[in-house]
């Protein structure tokens, strides 16, 4: 009782024990994450993006679509019933940053690729109000404008292979080759196709 009186009337000694137990806890917690091979191991057929795929996911992040969209559906029945297979952590070990999350404006799009062709996801963004009446996502035509120049296509991923994503030499010195003259819109559709394609949920 006595050395509880001292820690609950020193609010300095009190903080100092909060933060090393908080530690204590998420170091328990997080540095297991790093050796297990479900969390670090890419799923089978997973693929480093193309640098088309690459650019599209950048596009993406810029026009703020991750903010409105998560990337990661829950292993819940109602969000695997209508989304799909639950997100692992194998799916992205290339992803850097991650962009997962909870908060949906708009659907998660974890699962997305394929679902649609690219006609109407090219038809979504440029209005997507042609395509869902009701919808409230700003529309994106500026993307049928602009064009990649892949001035810098290879030096990201050249910055990617450094944190583990196995882009070979081939891959980075082909790359500005690769997106020059693709247009950012389709470059953004190219990055949607292949979310979520390589796990199935069976009903």
């Amino acid at each position: 009782m006595k050395n509880h009186d001292i820690v609950e009337k020193n609010i300095g000694l009190m903080i100092v024990l909060i933060v090393v137990a908080i530690s204590f806890g998420a170091l328990v917690e997080i540095v297991p994450q790093f050796f297990l091979k479900e969390t670090t191991a890419p799923v089978e057929g997973l693929k480093p993006l193309t640098a088309v795929q690459l650019e599209g996911r950048d596009i993406y992040i810029r026009e703020g679509c991750h903010v409105c969209h998560t990337q990661m559906v829950r292993p819940l029945r109602a969000e695997v019933e209508r989304y799909g297979h639950y997100s692992v952590a194998g799916e992205s070990v290339y992803e850097h940053p991650f962009l997962w999350g909870s908060k949906r404006t708009g659907p998660d799009l974890a699962r997305v690729g394929q679902r649609y062709s690219d006609e109407w996801h090219k038809a979504h963004l440029f209005n997507p109000r042609n395509v869902v009446p009701n919808s409230n996502m700003p529309a994106f035509p500026w993307l049928y404008d602009h064009k990649l120049n892949g001035k810098y296509t290879g030096e990201k991923m050249a910055a990617l292979r450094k944190v583990g994503v196995p882009y070979t030499d081939a891959d980075i010195a082909g790359a500005a080759d690769a997106v020059r003259g693709v247009t950012e819109m389709d470059a953004l559709v190219a990055y949607l196709q292949q979310l979520g394609t390589l796990l199935t949920y069976k009903r």
